[in-house]
């Protein structure tokens, strides 16, 4: 353990590198000896579906190693006291650098501000009811908060063995996708897949658990490869859980004129049937938009309703000139790479760029393993 001086002395950032230096050191071999300790930071280091608990847990013990006097459990400072602590401020001032810097899997934004902790001001105790799924990432999160404020262990042990094992994580992620990437590998004289066959390898990436981010980078990968062909080029792809209020943009993804910033067409992605209340909304969506845009498009990976699609039709002459059309995600690829044929090596690999670039709160590590596996899948049929 740094002795009590060193602690105040070095800057939280000093601290970070300082504890990473020696989780790297460690490897496989762990700081702390309890094994049951060990699992809990293990299970909340590797749980990729919830990766709130894994920055409540570094932020808070970041704070105890920085200022010895607090309390792990109150990163709150509503809570009042001198034994309490921002958390958010530790998490966004000092960790979210040092997170992004050392590529490592965690969100890319604070803890503090998921549904679970941004409305919380009381002390978080083993009896602390967090709202989230799974369960035992929050519930393991506060046992360890009680295992550091009881001196079962220190937050310094349990900040090398976090950072050990999102390290290994990051290693271990990145050793598969390296190897997926390099099976996909062919000669130069390898049959490429035909439009159809990327057509089936998008329906059923499509039908992978947690996809709803994919229709986006389906329709951001088609403008990306045929912008020079359609003279229009979409903008900048939003955060995933970005709301339209919080950004001021128009929906999913923005099209713009070649060389022209107004917006002409906007897309909405929904994952359900378009309904009539839908439309409406986006009506109200159109008439907002200034200059006033050409086309309103939803894209879905459920069925169209016919009757919504008229309604939708119908719209034309009320905005004076702004179709509303409902197409499904898959007809959309579909006629997209058969009426560019010979881009549709480049769309691919545009969607794969982009999907492996997503963070994984928006296409998670597992969705991205199975399109490379899939594409692989793909190349040894047509090879």
């Amino acid at each position: 353990m740094m002795a009590g001086s060193r602690e105040r002395a070095d800057t939280p950032r000093e601290l970070l590198d300082a504890i990473l230096t020696k989780s790297k050191k460690l490897g496989r071999s762990a700081a702390i000896m309890d094994r049951d300790i060990l699992s809990r930071i293990e299970y909340v280091c590797r749980c990729i579906s919830n990766r709130a608990g894994v920055r409540l847990l570094m932020a808070c013990m970041l704070a105890k190693i920085h200022r010895p006097e607090v309390d792990p459990r109150k990163p709150y400072t509503e809570i009042g006291g001198k034994d309490c602590f921002s958390g958010r401020t530790y998490d966004e001032q000092h960790l979210s650098g040092f997170i992004t810097e050392n590529r490592l899997p965690c969100n890319s934004t604070t803890a503090f501000l998921t549904p679970a902790l941004r409305n919380q001001d009381a002390v978080l105790t083993t009896r602390t009811v967090l709202v989230g799924r799974p369960p035992q990432v929050y519930n393991d999160t506060l046992q360890l908060l009680d295992d550091v404020a009881k001196g079962r262990v220190s937050a310094e042990q349990v900040l090398i063995d976090t950072l050990r094992v999102l390290v290994l994580v990051r290693d271990e992620k990145e050793e598969r996708m390296n190897t997926l990437v390099a099976a996909l590998r062919h000669g130069t004289d390898a049959l490429p897949p035909a439009s159809e066959q990327i057509v089936t390898l998008l329906r059923q990436h499509l039908a992978c658990r947690h996809s709803s981010r994919l229709p986006v980078l389906i329709i951001a990968a088609a403008y990306s490869v045929a912008e020079k062909q359609w003279g229009e080029s979409a903008k900048p792809l939003r955060g995933h859980l970005a709301a339209d209020e919080q950004t001021g943009a128009g929906g999913d993804i923005e099209v713009c004129l070649t060389n022209d910033q107004r917006v002409c067409t906007i897309y909405e992605m929904k994952s359900k049937r378009v309904s009539r209340e839908d439309i409406d909304r986006a009506l109200q969506k159109i008439v907002a938009c200034k200059p006033r845009i050409d086309n309103y498009i939803f894209i879905t990976t459920d069925s169209v309703d016919v009757e919504v699609a008229e309604y939708a039709a119908a719209m034309y002459e009320r905005t004076n000139g702004t179709e509303i059309v409902i197409l499904d995600c898959i007809g959309f690829a579909r006629h997209f790479l058969h009426l560019f044929h010979r881009l549709r090596l480049r769309f691919l690999d545009a969607y794969q760029l982009k999907v492996l670039n997503e963070p994984d709160s928006a296409v998670n590590q597992p969705l991205k393993e199975a399109f490379l596996q899939m594409t692989g899948d793909v190349g040894r049929d047509v090879g």
